[in-house]
Formats: structure tokens, sequence, C-alpha cells
């Protein structure tokens, strides 16, 4: 049992050292200019999201937070104008719990402004419940939602053309798996450290929260993958890999089947109305 023990800390500490030290040098060399260029960001007034609309903004882009959170959407607004000196950064109401305000957003957005060169998926969380359609809350959120929202944007990145699609995601998709044979319609109706867990328990937080700060990157750090892939120039052929710490990753074999992807992307088609 001590001997187990050993070998459990040991890995431990290595993991640890790997998050601490090799992971955070991983830095975005990316420069391409952005002025002119318009960005949204979902979830962009917390953690990862606020970190990349900080850097471009920096960098001259025109940045809108879209999330559900006005309050703290000013905040993060006046703490990126402060730090920046940029004025072009927006707030659009988005809930990406509500299929119903994704699409209001996408009309308004469409409506008011003439080019998207930018989409970058960040919004996620943790938590149990269902979103205003009856979906799981996670899936509704950290997927339907940012599908459904890309879906409705697309030809307007087509149309600004060199549009990029940047999805945040995480490494837990190695131990994911979809069954979709408890895929079921909703009722009728009647790591980061970031905010990802802000929605958890009490106890899950107890448990969560003294081993974020070793296991887990801090906003700042892990927005340079986000970054990355926003600001380094011809990595074009490079469009639908992974990419972790500003690098390309070769993802496990379940994460490549085009069955499985063909499959979601039809499900997700019908969920969303879209088909």
């Amino acid at each position: 049992m001590f001997q187990l023990i050993l070998v459990a800390a040991v890995l431990l500490g290595v993991y640890v050292l790997l998050v601490q030290t090799l992971f955070k040098r991983s830095k975005c060399k990316g420069n391409a200019s952005m002025c002119g260029k318009t960005v949204i960001i979902t979830g962009g007034n917390t953690g990862i999201g606020k970190a990349t609309a900080l850097h471009l903004a920096r960098k001259g882009a025109k940045v809108i937070l879209a999330c559900r959170n006005k309050d703290k959407a000013a905040t993060a607004i006046a703490e990126i104008q402060k730090e920046t000196g940029s004025t072009e950064v927006f707030y659009m109401h988005l809930d990406l719990a509500s299929l119903k305000s994704v699409r209001s957003f996408a009309n308004t957005f469409l409506k008011n402004e003439p080019r998207l060169d930018m989409l970058i998926n960040n919004a996620g969380l943790v938590a149990d419940g269902r979103t205003e359609d009856g979906y799981g809350i996670e899936f509704g959120v950290n997927h339907l939602g940012h599908f459904l929202l890309t879906c409705l944007l697309l030809e307007r990145m087509k149309k600004t053309g060199g549009a990029r699609v940047i999805t945040l995601a995480s490494m837990a998709y190695r131990w994911g798996h979809i069954d979709f044979e408890r895929l079921c319609p909703p009722p009728p109706a009647g790591v980061v450290q970031t905010e990802l867990s802000r929605n958890v328990s009490l106890w899950q937080k107890i448990f969560i929260q003294p081993v974020a700060w070793l296991l887990f990157l801090d906003p700042e750090t892990g927005a340079q993958t986000t970054l990355h892939c926003a600001l380094q120039e011809g990595i074009e052929p490079l469009s639908g890999r992974y990419f972790s710490c500003c690098a390309v990753e070769n993802v496990y074999a379940h994460a490549r089947d085009d069955s499985v992807a063909l499959k979601l992307w039809e499900v997700s088609e019908s969920l969303c109305g879209l088909s």
C-alpha cells in the first residue's frame, strides 16, 4: 500500500511540475494585425475569454463580449479599456442555454455588423440542470449553443473572407464518449482555473479549489493557445486540428472517428432546428 501511495505521489508531482513549468512556458508568438477586424468572444467577461479579449483589443480588434451577465461584462470592459486604451470593446447579450437567445444575438449582430473576422467559442460550464429548451445544461451550453451560433454566423464569416472559428475544448475529451442511444428529445416546454465551475455544488467546490491552483493553468496562460490560433499567420492548412500549448496535438483515435462526427453534426442540426 505504501508503495502505491508513493508511486501516486511521484506521478502527481511530475504532473504538477509539467503544469507549472513546461505548460506555462507556452507563449503565443503570433503577431498578426487585428486593426479593422471584428471578433466575437463568448463568455468574454471572465477567465480565459477576458484574457483573450484584452490581448485582441490591444492588437486593435473590435471585440464583442457575448455573454449573459451585463454587470460582469461592464466591469470587464472597463478593465480592458483601462489597460489597453481601446474604445472598441462592446457587450452583447447572449445566453447559450437558450437557443432563442442565440438566434436573437445572431440576428442583432448580422443587422449591425458588416463583417466578422473571428468567432471564439470560449464559454463553458460544469453544472447540473437543463437549458431553456430542455437539454442537459452542459451539452446545451458547451455544444449546442455554440453549434447554432457558428452555423448562423458562418455566411457572414465567408463573406468577410479569411475568418477563423476557434472553439475551446479540454483534455477531458480523452475520457469522453458520445452515447447516441441515450439521446432523447427535451421534455415539453412549461483544465484552466476560470469560472467554469461556478455552478457546481459547495461540496464540489470544496474538493476542486484546493487542487485547482496546482493542476489548472491561470487564465492568462490558458489564453495563450487561443491567441496562437487567432494571431498566428500561415496556420490555415491546420484548420480543424486540435491545439494544445500553442502547438498541434494529435488527438486520440475516438476523437478522429468521422462517422461519429457526422452523426453528431446531423443530430445537432436536428436539435437546433436547422434541418
